[in-house]
């Protein structure tokens, strides 16, 4: 593909639901029209509650033809197309390539979907992985178990965040999760017809941000998970840390990153990569060829200056800057932090009786609020299930890092009025 910028103002975002809700208002201040294509007609409540419809001048619903569909969008003549999240991936990589615009292709698409797929792909390349199994039935699930034995993890083969995702530490886990998954909906409405079977990585939990450009990948922020055992989750994600581009940890996981990513053809736009650092190096857990969730461009931008999506949007609508500076590295110019609160409790939401000790953290930055005061909560046990994110930006590493500990401490019962 061309490296110039597109000569017709418009783009197509395939899901501009979560996250990708933020990609249009920065193309159209960039004066570009945006143009909407659902993947389905309908999609996560949430999602749904998301999508902002003023940003479009166009919204389209793919009912499954893509000739139909690819027709329908090459009328509107976009210069670019994108997923927006990680249920636009597929039909993203299907109309660009029918278009003949920028994009990763259909050869791989798969692979960057279906994660035991995903595996063996980076496997094959060369590159070191995770031992695993896809099973459609117990029996074979359970004789893999007796040969692997110690901890493993469950999870679909297609899904979004840390849904359907089991720990089990004994056959009698193994069989429970199985009957959980197997058969049931994932988080993206996806069936589970197999189940993913991974032995469980020790190490820390890493996320590197990137967009690429022509299979030229710039780092836009590398984050530290910090989790936690709660409401019988093992490893619940409950805060993070922005790190500084380069250090001997970063260099590591950048590196194998940029590796994974060659192996899974992802050649342009943005991707999210989530990694463990095991005591024999990096290994994937999974990459979405999408931008990261959990609006974290919000703390990186305060924190660095641009975010993966100020990046995406270089790399669709100016790629002579992205490719001027693609391979600098980001300086923090503040330091940065993102905690998922907790909740213990189910029932009517009256309040936050807490929220102004939270908001007087000297690092508070922003938050996000899943739940209201009116509404209804949830125990905390996923991604899907946090009440709200905290976003802290501050000059100090150690202020952050004391701030994500004090909302930690007052976050519990406490914190939730629930009737």
């Amino acid at each position: 593909m061309s490296d110039q910028p597109p000569a017709r103002r418009v783009v197509a975002i395939v899901d501009a639901y979560s996250s990708g809700r933020c990609l249009a208002p920065i193309f159209r201040e960039r004066g570009f029209d945006c143009v909407h294509v659902r993947s389905a007609a309908t999609t996560n409540p949430a999602y749904e509650r998301s999508f902002r419809p003023d940003d479009f001048i166009a919204d389209l619903v793919h009912d499954g033809d893509v000739a139909r569909t690819a027709e329908a969008v090459a009328r509107l003549a976009p210069g670019c197309l994108l997923p927006g999240i990680e249920s636009g991936v597929e039909l993203a990589d299907v109309l660009s390539e029918s278009l003949g615009l920028r994009t990763n292709g259909t050869a791989l698409s798969s692979a960057r979907r279906d994660k035991y797929r995903m595996m063996e792909t980076v496997r094959a390349a060369g590159l070191p992985a995770v031992e695993q199994i896809l099973a459609t039935d117990l029996d074979t699930l359970l004789d893999w178990y007796a040969k692997a034995g110690g901890r493993v993890v469950l999870k679909p083969v297609k899904s979004a965040g840390n849904d359907g995702i089991h720990f089990c530490d004994d056959a009698g886990q193994v069989r429970a999760a199985f009957d959980a998954l197997i058969g049931a909906d994932s988080a993206l409405g996806a069936r589970n017809r197999a189940v993913l079977a991974q032995e469980y990585l020790v190490g820390a939990e890493y996320i590197v941000n990137t967009v690429s450009l022509g299979g030229r990948h710039h780092v836009t922020d590398i984050w530290m998970m910090h989790h936690i055992s709660a409401n019988g989750v093992r490893d619940l994600g409950g805060s993070a840390q922005l790190l500084p581009r380069h250090g001997a940890d970063q260099d590591a996981l950048a590196a194998y990153t940029c590796q994974v990513l060659d192996a899974l053809g992802v050649l342009d736009g943005p991707a999210h990569t989530e990694l463990k650092l095991t005591p024999n190096g990096p290994r994937l857990i999974e990459t979405a060829a999408r931008a990261c969730g959990a609006d974290l461009h919000v703390p990186v931008k305060a924190a660095i200056g641009e975010s993966q999506l100020d990046w995406t949007v270089d790399a669709y609508v100016n790629p002579e800057r992205f490719l001027a500076r693609w391979d600098d590295a980001y300086e923090l110019a503040r330091h940065a932090g993102l905690v998922n609160m907790v909740s213990p409790a189910v029932g009517i939401l009256r309040g936050y009786p807490k929220m102004a000790q939270l908001r007087a953290l000297d690092s508070f930055h922003d938050l996000a609020l899943t739940v209201r005061p009116g509404g209804w909560i949830h125990r905390s046990v996923d991604d899907w299930t946090y009440p709200m994110r905290v976003y802290l930006v501050h000059d100090t590493q150690s202020t952050v890092l004391h701030d994500i500990l004090t909302a930690r401490h007052l976050d519990g019962d406490g914190f939730y009025d629930v009737g």
